[in-house]
């Protein structure tokens, strides 16, 4: 990898000695020339926006499939919600808020149509050809599957970012999944430490937006009330205890609003004093500190992380298992499988530059497989909806 050049640092504020700096990048895959007006970091986060995977998002499920409504979070609103709080929280440590923003834009870039239904649908089909993971998907996004370069495939992000995507949620233990093991022969992501603070914020901040977030949604779409979260979730009786008191007369769309943005700026406050604190306690002075410290340094305080464990369990139960849900979740299993039965056994019926790559693959079902498995997971839902009907409903063309 190329060492970054030092004049390419410019920060909005001044960073923290246990900040990423770009100007100490370990660079990126293949050798190219620096910007002239952007950091290295500000240059991944500007790629990971103008990717294709990144657009889809916007047609892909958070909770509810896109034809529930219009008001719902979808993959790309939830993303750019995470960005909103990592840079709240980087700005608020003094540390880099570009790479802590381009690890949470890019954190999902990987999930299937369908949100986890359709995760575990691919990790079923797959288990037999090298499995399936999200995260890892979206590594083998940014490093292999955008086709936006004459001199490489993928971003050619930086190591720091790559690092971000692999090891946001912890050091990697066991076996390695299918493009971490291959990414890992070309660059040693040192995946036995943990990641920057940046991709830590990144990690927490997807926390605290989809929890958040699923309880507005769940509000508006009627599957719980304001009166069952007070009466099960300890978390949220004080935060609309105080809503009540400082807006009585309140309407109801914004009293659910306030109390989902209260229940956030709480949130971020845990998380600030807790990984202040544990920065403190570990003497945590540079990057390297974090990457060796013994814990997790950007986490809740272990109150808040009962009390969120206690939300974590409301939501499983009144949202993820209700009715509504598990129907769509049936009709997603069966759009997957079948997708991916019909292609895996009929190539000829995939679009021409797809059996391209599976004429690549040659004799190989693992890697045919993965080049099946890597276009459905790439499909927003109403395209695996279409695709779905075009070849099992008689009358579609």
């Amino acid at each position: 990898m190329t060492v970054q050049n030092p004049s390419y640092n410019y920060c909005a504020v001044p960073l923290a000695s246990y900040a990423c700096r770009a100007d100490q990048s370990q660079g990126r895959l293949f050798k190219e020339a620096e910007s002239e007006t952007r950091t290295c970091f500000q240059r991944d986060k500007d790629r990971v926006i103008h990717a294709s995977a990144f657009r889809r998002l916007k047609y892909k499920t958070q909770v509810f499939v896109y034809s529930h409504g219009d008001n719902y979070r979808t993959r790309l609103t939830h993303t750019l919600e995470v960005s909103q709080i990592a840079r709240t929280l980087a700005r608020a440590l003094f540390i880099n808020e570009d790479l802590a923003e381009v690890v949470a834009l890019a954190h999902d870039l990987g999930h299937s149509p369908f949100a986890h239904t359709g995760e575990d649908a691919l990790v079923e089909c797959m288990k037999n050809y090298g499995g399936f993971e999200h995260n890892d998907q979206s590594l083998r996004v940014v490093v292999t599957l955008e086709e936006k370069y004459p001199e490489w495939d993928g971003l050619n992000l930086t190591w720091e970012t790559l690092e971000g995507i692999v090891k946001h949620n912890g050091p990697v233990k066991g076996k390695l999944p299918y493009q971490l093991a291959k990414i890992q022969k070309q660059t040693d992501l040192r995946l036995k430490t943990f990641a920057t603070l940046e991709a830590q914020v990144a990690a927490i901040s997807d926390d605290i937006a989809y929890n958040n977030h699923d309880v507005e949604d769940g509000l508006a779409a009627g599957l719980f009330t304001i009166h069952d979260l007070a009466e099960e979730v300890p978390l949220m009786a004080d935060v609309i205890s105080a809503v009540k008191k400082r807006y009585p007369d309140i309407a109801k769309v914004k009293f659910n609003a306030e109390v989902v943005r209260e229940l956030i700026g709480e949130m971020v406050r845990d998380v600030l004093d807790e990984t202040r604190k544990r920065l403190s306690t570990n003497k945590i002075k540079t990057v390297e500190d974090v990457r060796g410290a013994k814990m997790q340094m950007v986490a809740f305080s272990p109150v808040m992380f009962d009390r969120v464990q206690l939300l974590r369990k409301f939501l499983l139960e009144r949202m993820y298992k209700h009715y509504t849900v598990n129907r769509m979740r049936f009709k997603a299993e069966r759009i997957v499988g079948d997708l991916f039965d019909v292609f895996l056994e009929r190539p000829e019926c995939l679009p021409d530059d797809w059996q391209n790559k599976i004429a690549a693959a040659g004799k190989d079902k693992n890697e045919k497989a993965r080049v099946v498995c890597d276009y459905i997971a790439g499909m927003t839902d109403r395209y695996a909806v279409a695709e779905h009907a075009r070849l099992f409903n008689l009358l579609a063309e």
